[in-house]
């Protein structure tokens, strides 16, 4: 009887048995196939994701090449800007002294009066050398010193006085400056043999 069973629905045992095995296979070739699409999608959604962060990476990099390049030119300028009126300061402190010489220069043509000119021209002067030492400015002491090339300038050898040394300054011709440390002109002097 469960042979004609088996006749009236076709199959044999055996036959079943292969069936369910060629289904347990398409079953298990069903998930390997999701399982690889699960894998590429993965791989797929890494790969977006790094894209997209290297992406950031480049428009980071572009925004900060940007701000570098207008640093740089905003330096520039101000660089230029402050070497353009570094000057400003010591000539607004010098016009004062241009206004006192204009004054005495009118007084000069008014009155003929040579003293009261020659103070005025000293009080000027006085007045310049202020400002100018405010700056740093300051004359070189040579006459009586030792000969130093750095800060002398010797255009002459004059004879030593009796029991006088060699080597040191006896006449200043032209005086000499530093502003700050740095000699801006060495002092012209006649030097003893």
């Amino acid at each position: 009887m469960k042979q004609e069973t088996e006749k009236e629905q076709g199959t044999t045992p055996e036959e079943e048995i292969v069936m369910e095995g060629g289904a347990a296979r398409e079953e298990v070739a069903e998930a390997a196939e999701t399982e690889e699409a699960e894998v590429v999608d993965h791989g797929a959604s890494e790969l977006e994701a790094a894209k997209r962060q290297a992406e950031e990476h480049y428009q980071r990099y572009l925004r900060t090449q940007a701000d570098f390049d207008n640093f740089r030119r905003r330096a520039r300028a101000e660089k230029e800007e402050f070497a353009k009126y570094a000057s400003q300061k010591l000539i607004e402190e010098l016009l004062p002294i241009v206004d006192n010489f204009d004054r005495a220069m009118a007084a000069s043509r008014e009155q003929r009066d040579i003293e009261s000119l020659a103070k005025g021209v000293e009080m000027i002067q006085r007045q310049l050398f202020a400002v100018l030492e405010n700056e740093g400015l300051k004359p070189i002491e040579a006459i009586g010193q030792p000969f130093n090339p750095e800060l002398h300038e010797a255009i002459m050898q004059v004879p030593a006085e009796e029991g006088g040394a060699s080597g040191i300054v006896a006449e200043e011709l032209r005086k000499g400056y530093m502003l700050k440390e740095k000699v801006i002109r060495p002092a012209m002097v006649k030097v003893t043999e």
